[in-house]
């Protein structure tokens, strides 16, 4: 199969990725195979590129918001039929005896892995998965609208709920791409009013098109405290100026795996008055399948930006330069 990978971590722009065949992957117990029809380009498959997240494993294939048609299946599975559409998702195994996964939080799961970290993802031709941890995709979405449910939607969904937002409230966003304006579109459905923080005056221009109240700088004041907060964008200098603009009770919930250095913290601006700081990792099944419930039902509306398959290089290379606004998706190979 042809594929993308990993090959020596760097800067985006000097080509850390390359292109070329790979042995066909063949699906083990309880395993489907995928033939990949599109995947999102999730920032964390920059940081993956560029080193911020080390590859587990040698010329790891990248990608997690995979959609595919089952083409095949190893011994014991039988959840999904030849010709089946599925997502495979950030999530890929967790070792479900560990204490975190005994109490419902396997998004915490002591032994974990990951599409496109631990095991090879969507950037290729084929992908396998295993079939307790893929999910069935609305009809109501084509392939390329469903590849940022999978990672960008559900990490927005678990980050809205953790955020503590109450019925009604007033939302602040600050970053607003792929995730984030998913996001925003779940919480003013919920009757939330939204503000929009982000330096992307395109991105600024989309927030206020989705029902946005506000959108301004990545570091702007909304002209109201907020109920609850979202950090979308990677930077660690936002933090101070997210806590301080969060009502006294609030949450800030940062939505990212990485993050570069918070500032010191000034406990009576930044904490005081309950101010709660909180991150958010990874996710739960019953997340997955909630949030696709919720996207089916709304319906969402993904902004995309579609690459051929033969320029994953290049989405990357965009994102890293914000020269989208919502999520990028390549289309095909299969």
């Amino acid at each position: 199969m042809r594929a993308w990978w990993v090959e020596n971590p760097g800067p985006i722009a000097t080509g850390p990725l390359r292109m070329g065949d790979r042995p066909d992957p063949s699906p083990g117990p309880g395993e489907v195979l995928l033939s990949v029809l599109a995947c999102g380009v999730c920032r964390t498959d920059l940081h993956l590129a560029e080193g911020d997240l080390r590859p587990h494993g040698f010329r790891r294939i990248p990608g997690h918001e995979v959609v595919g048609e089952v083409t095949g299946s190893g011994a014991g599975s039988s959840r999904f039929r030849l010709g089946d559409r599925v997502g495979a998702a950030w999530l890929a195994r967790t070792c479900g005896s560990c204490r975190f996964c005994h109490r419902g939080s396997e998004n915490l799961c002591l032994a974990p892995t990951f599409n496109g970290w631990d095991t090879d993802g969507g950037y290729a031709e084929l992908m396998t998965v295993h079939e307790d941890y893929a999910y069935r995709i609305p009809e109501v979405f084509t392939n390329e609208h469903a590849a940022p449910l999978l990672c960008a939607g559900i990490i927005g969904y678990r980050a809205l709920r953790s955020s503590g937002l109450p019925q009604g409230g007033k939302l602040g966003i600050y970053g607003f791409g792929g995730s984030a304006h998913l996001t925003a579109q779940m919480a003013i459905y919920e009757g939330a009013s939204v503000y929009v923080m982000t330096r992307s005056v395109a991105a600024q221009r989309l927030a206020l098109e989705l029902g946005a109240q506000f959108a301004g700088a990545a570091d702007a004041q909304p002209p109201e405290l907020l109920d609850a907060a979202i950090l979308f964008a990677p930077a660690g200098g936002l933090v101070p100026v997210a806590l301080r603009s969060l009502d006294r009770g609030a949450t800030l919930a940062v939505a990212g795996i990485h993050l570069s250095d918070i500032p010191v913290l000034d406990y009576q601006k930044d904490l005081f008055q309950e101010r709660r700081l909180r991150s958010v990792t990874a996710n739960t099944r019953a997340d997955g399948r909630e949030f696709l419930a919720l996207a089916e039902k709304i319906p969402l509306r993904p902004s995309t930006v579609s690459y051929p398959w033969a320029k994953a290089d290049e989405a990357l290379l965009d994102l890293s330069r914000d020269r989208f606004t919502g999520a990028a998706v390549l289309l095909g190979p299969a």
